[in-house]
Formats: C-alpha cells, sequence, structure tokens
C-alpha cells in the first residue's frame, strides 16, 4: 500500500496511516511550544494536508464501500481518525483559531463513540499496543476540551474534558490487560502506544491543572496524578528503547508511525507539564526528547521512501 503520490494512491489508505498525521501534529505543537514557530507551522501543514487525504479516503469508504469501511471500523487503528483530528485541533487552538478547533472537537466527538464501540467488542487477549488508542482517542478529546475551555473560559466543557480524562485512564488499565508484552521485543512499531497513551494522558491532565476551574485538593490530586502519568511514560520510555536496541526492526513498516507518535507525545508532555506542575527541569528533557522526535521523524519518513522506492524499481524489473 502506497502513500506516495500516484494514481488513486490516497484510495488505499490503512487506518493505521493516521498515526502519522498524530505523529506530525503533535511534533508541531512541541516545536511551537519551544518557540520554533517556522518549524512548527511547516509540521502543521504537512500533518493538516495529510488529515484531509485521510478524511476524503474515509469518506470515500463510508459512502462507497461499507464493507470495507465496517471491517476496518472493528480494528483498533481506526480510532486514529479520532486521534489525529484532536491532535490537529489542539494545534490549532495554540494558534488561537478557537472556531477551528471547536469544529474539530465536533467531528472527533461524533466518530468516537461509534468507533469505540465497535473496537471494544472486537478485543481479545494478547493484542498488539494498537489496543491502547482507545485510551489516546479519549485522552484526544480530553486535550482538545481542556484546551479550548482554557482559550474560552467554558466550566461546562473543561468538566467534560475531566470526565474523558478518568474515562481514557480506565480504557488504558483495560488495554494493559490485553496487551501482549511479547510486542516490546517483536511489534512492529504500534506497541510503542503503549507509552503513548501514558504521555497524552499526562498531556491532557496538564492542561486540567492548569485551569482555574480545579482548585484546592482538586488540583493536587490532578497534579499527582499528572506527574504520576508522565512519570510511568518515561519508565516505558526507556524500557521501549532498550527493546530497540537489544532486538533492532530496522525494516519499514507503516505502523512505525505509531512510534514517532509516542515519542513526540512524551517530550511535548514533559514541556507542557513543566508549568502547571511546577517542575522546572521537565522542559529541558522535553526539548532533547521533542528533537529526537524530530529526528525519528524525518528516519522514518526516510525510510518510508526508501521502501517504495524499491518496490517501484522492482516492480519496473519485472
Amino acid at each position: 500500500m502506497s502513500i506516495l503520490p500516484g494514481r488513486d494512491w490516497w484510495t488505499g489508505l490503512p487506518p493505521a496511516a493516521g498515526a502519522a498525521v498524530m505523529a506530525t501534529g503533535i511534533i508541531s505543537v512541541g516545536l511551537h511550544l519551544t518557540g520554533q514557530e517556522a518549524a512548527s507551522l511547516a509540521a502543521l501543514v504537512v500533518a493538516g494536508a495529510l488529515w484531509l487525504v485521510l478524511a476524503a479516503d474515509f469518506t470515500s469508504r463510508l459512502l462507497g464501500d461499507r464493507g470495507r469501511f465496517r471491517a476496518e471500523a472493528d480494528t483498533p487503528a481506526a480510532l486514529t481518525a479520532v486521534a489525529a483530528t484532536t491532535v490537529i485541533g489542539a494545534r490549532l487552538s495554540q494558534q488561537g483559531w478557537q472556531t477551528a478547533a471547536a469544529v474539530l472537537l465536533v467531528v472527533a466527538a461524533l466518530l468516537w463513540p461509534g468507533l469505540l464501540f465497535n473496537v471494544l467488542r472486537h478485543w481479545r487477549r494478547r493484542m498488539p499496543g494498537a489496543a491502547f488508542l482507545g485510551c489516546v482517542a479519549t485522552q484526544g478529546l480530553s486535550l482538545l476540551a481542556a484546551s479550548l475551555a482554557d482559550a474560552g473560559h467554558q466550566d461546562p466543557l473543561a468538566r467534560a474534558a475531566l470526565a474523558a480524562f478518568c474515562l481514557g485512564l480506565l480504557l488504558y488499565l483495560a488495554a494493559l490487560f490485553r496487551f501482549d508484552l511479547r510486542e516490546v521485543v517483536g511489534g512492529a512499531g504500534d506497541h510503542w502506544v503503549a507509552g503513548g497513551a501514558l504521555s497524552i494522558s499526562a498531556l491532557a491532565g496538564s492542561k486540567l491543572t492548569a485551569s482555574p476551574v480545579w482548585t484546592g485538593t482538586a488540583h493536587t490530586t490532578l497534579r499527582t496524578v499528572t506527574l504520576a502519568l508522565l512519570a510511568l511514560s518515561l519508565v516505558w520510555y526507556v524500557v521501549l528503547l532498550a527493546a530497540e536496541l537489544r532486538h533492532p526492526r530496522p525494516r519499514y513498516d507503516i505502523r512505525r508511525w505509531a512510534t514517532v507518535f509516542p515519542l513526540g507525545m512524551t517530550a511535548t508532555a514533559c514541556l507542557s507539564v513543566a508549568g502547571p506542575a511546577g517542575v522546572a527541569w521537565l522542559r529541558p528533557l522535553g526539548e532533547v526528547l521533542l528533537w529526537i522526535a524530530v529526528g525519528a521523524w524525518l528516519l522514518t519518513f526516510a525510510a518510508l521512501v526508501a521502501a517504495h522506492l524499491t518496490a517501484g524499481s522492482g516492480a519496473t524489473g519485472r
């Protein structure tokens, strides 16, 4: 399946391609937090263009190929549609484009219940890292809702964000019990979502912690939970990185974009948590992790191009 330009290339995209939007979008968010505006806007343009392509493909399947749509809607990767939409929305909110961000929140909220229900119905034992996308999509809604609530001082939206945050944590625990730990040493890339789901939870928690809606015990609890989630995500980061070094998997797979997303999300979570939690050293750590994520994005894109050039030359040779 190609994601390089060609005739009708976009009609063959699997749901897992949404991770490329998520990865590019969250790197744009992180670059904005570090003041790299030109690079951040460039990443936003790329992420937005990819999102439009995937939205067109999603609509095409919904209207013209219902059988394929139903089959793919049952897989955890389908939830990348929700997660990618919320990440783009969060970046637009950063830019001050609250109306556009609110529209994306509505779109994501409409997609979320049906896709989540279908995915949960087909959960099984020993699942890959994509099982954590239920948590990621739900925390994406929390993140975007909290961002909009903060920008517009909307207390009801902040409370809805808190509800999504709590549900996302429950979905993480449910996925953890079904996650096949053998994926850590043999997964194709989406096993990194085990840590990335905690990172986006911490990022959503940082937005809630920064909200004036929560004071006293509620604020202290949110801060503590957010720091605990970030600490656990950093533990996953170390474990997964060590496993990659011990068991290299250099071959390109589209699920590698689900590796880049947690790398960028962990970096962005560190940058975002530092202020509301009052832990200054998280910011320089986040900056280092962000450039690692940017490097991973570039390497993954280069591997994508190389893989398709090789496939193209092989087809020509035949």
